[in-house]
């Protein structure tokens, strides 16, 4: 619904977006969903008479759209850094802090076991508070966790270098329920879940860069702690300097939704009654959708074996290449640049064809194959192979991040995305923290190759969960009308407003 305001000022804010207009599938001519080149400004009169025709929603995208997008995906991107930091140079916090391995990788660990119990108050206040305060939250937390280690810069601080990432983990779960949500909210059918995927992205570029810089900002010197520490307070001065401007960019940028909604089904949730909805009721919903229920676990799985190699690869890559942290680090820089061009390569597909099973269960299994090769090859003696390796397994475990995002919108509408994408990651978190602990001991009492093979062996329990997944696209059959939605325009009582809005009534059968 538009504000009420000046209608010159409304009708030049009509005329600067009318290139940017979208109305619901059949408005307007179009190809996979985007406008013909060349035809925008008649299909958008064309299309806003259809509308008012036959009743369906105007719809248009937002320039802010792509502002909100890159905010996030830069604060998401700074808290994956912060979660990763500690572990890919575990051997130098360990001597440090004087802490053990299992120590250090706690300070990795904290991020999931944090995530298990506040994940229901997150989406909680995301649905009853809304996007603009939860984005707040996580870039604030992420910031003043950022500054909270520069007070841990001396060795004996470990207790509270681990409160100030548990500030850290405290943000993340106000970031990472939001990549579906964003792109929802923000973005049209035909750009929805590439944008999901870029959203996602940030993250999995946090986490690459967090492979990459440590190992060169602080190198391994056991026997000069004061260089240790001053290299140390370089990288964490430097991430609560970055981590600042984008909490200040996110309260610029950031607004609760576009003035229009971006795609007919979200103009559908824009009129239902805030009474209506029942958090409580929206979290039976899904755990009676058993479609959803078997992605949640299958997510849980594959998601978790990636927190589990990307917390453990340094001590995998060190016990059979000694001395090699460098190159640890590159090869988990390898193996998430990989996994964003899948993710991209992913939602560009998706958006194109809209095979969300199809397309989850051949990246589930490509995925599987690729654990295989990394474990039977990691100890082969050849760095370039396990970069090979670590990449092709890259591009398919972590492409399949934001599928499984995509996925569970699709089967689940109309709950709230975040609701969905939250419980996904906090069953990826409770499969993480037990993966870890159990590959982490079977890697130090036995060897990677054991670790591995318990990954293996759960990831193939995966693929046999995912082909039972029943494929109902309910956003995507409501966008394309092919859902019985009933949606009747009447005008809207405000006499401001009278002449250029309407507000939807919906009977919907859904």
């Amino acid at each position: 619904m538009v504000e009420a305001g000046d209608g010159a000022e409304e009708e030049e804010e009509a005329e600067g977006e009318r290139a940017e207009m979208l109305v619901a599938a059949e408005a307007a001519p179009q190809r996979n969903g985007l406008l013909l080149p060349g035809k925008e400004a008649a299909a958008a009169g064309e299309a806003a008479a259809a509308a008012a025709e036959s009743g369906r929603a105007e719809t248009r995208l937002s320039r802010r759209r792509l502002a909100v997008l890159a905010v996030f995906s830069g604060y998401s991107l700074v808290n994956a850094f912060q979660w990763i930091q500690y572990s890919i140079v575990s051997s130098a916090f360990a001597r440090f802090y004087g802490a053990s391995f299992a120590h250090v990788d706690w300070l990795s660990m904290v991020y999931m076991v944090a995530y298990v119990p506040l994940i229901l108050p997150a989406t909680w206040l995301l649905d009853a508070r809304g996007l603009r305060l939860t984005a707040l939250l996580g870039a604030g937390l992420n910031a003043l966790g950022a500054w909270l280690k520069c007070a841990s810069v001396a060795p004996g601080r470990y207790g509270v270098t681990m409160a100030a990432q548990a500030v850290c983990a405290v943000a993340q779960v106000f970031i990472l329920g939001l990549p579906s949500r964003v792109a929802a909210v923000w973005f049209g059918p035909a750009e929805v879940s590439t944008a999901c995927a870029v959203a996602v992205l940030g993250n999995q570029l946090g986490t690459a860069i967090g492979f990459l810089l440590p190992p060169v900002l602080v190198p391994n010197t056991p026997n000069d702690l004061d260089l240790m520490a001053h290299n140390i307070s370089i990288m964490f001065y430097g991430t609560a300097i970055v981590s600042t401007l984008l909490f200040l960019l996110t309260g610029v940028v950031f607004e609760e939704k576009p003035k229009y909604p971006p795609s007919h089904s979200q103009a559908v949730l824009r009129t239902q009654p805030p009474e209506d909805y029942s958090y409580k009721q929206s979290i039976i919903n899904l755990f009676k959708n058993i479609p959803f229920v078997l992605l949640l676990i299958s997510y849980g799985i594959m998601t978790g074996a990636f927190y589990s190699v990307s917390t453990l690869l340094n001590q995998m890559i060190i016990t059979h290449y000694e001395g090699e942290e460098v190159n640890a680090g590159r090869i988990g820089l390898t193996l998430v640049v990989a996994g964003m061009v899948g993710s991209i390569i992913c939602g560009l597909w998706l958006d194109y064809t809209k095979t969300y099973k199809q397309t989850t269960l051949i990246v589930y299994i490509l995925s599987f194959i690729g654990m295989v090769v990394f474990t039977f090859t990691l100890d082969l003696g050849y760095l370039i192979v396990v970069f090979v390796t670590g990449g092709v397994l890259g591009f398919f475990m972590t492409g399949y991040l934001p599928l499984g995002f995509e996925f569970a919108v699709e089967i689940t509408y109309p709950e709230s995305e975040g609701t969905s994408s939250g419980l996904l990651n906090a069953s990826a978190q409770i499969f993480g923290i037990i993966f870890t602990l159990v590959q982490g001991k079977l890697t130090t009492n036995y060897s990677p190759r054991a670790g591995n093979l318990f990954l293996c062996a759960w990831m193939f329990v995966g693929i046999i969960l995912t082909a039972l997944i029943k494929s109902d696209l309910r956003r995507h059959n409501v966008n394309s009308g092919i859902m019985n939605v009933d949606v009747k325009a009447v005008p809207v009582e405000s006499p401001v407003e009278h002449e250029t809005c309407t507000a939807l009534k919906v009977q919907s059968s859904l």
